[in-house]
């Protein structure tokens, strides 16, 4: 059997580049590279805004009902 080895970051990143510039262009490939990243929420943050919308009583009795039922 094979071991499969990780290539470098530079390979990889000299790689991906060819890659895209064959299949998109030099155009469409500036403009990937350059794709603003989304800046992550804080996860106490993402589940404090989670909460807000659900229905307390609902949440529960689903969680509830579904375990009642596997038992």
């Amino acid at each position: 059997m094979n071991k499969e080895q990780y290539i470098t970051e530079e390979e990889l990143v000299e790689k991906a580049t060819l890659v895209l510039l064959k299949e998109l262009g030099p155009l469409e490939t500036s403009r990937f590279i350059n794709l603003p990243k989304k800046l992550r929420v804080e996860s106490v943050k993402r589940h404090q805004k989670w909460q807000k919308t659900i229905d307390k009583n609902k949440f529960l009795d689903e969680i509830f009902v579904s375990n009642k039922n596997n038992i």
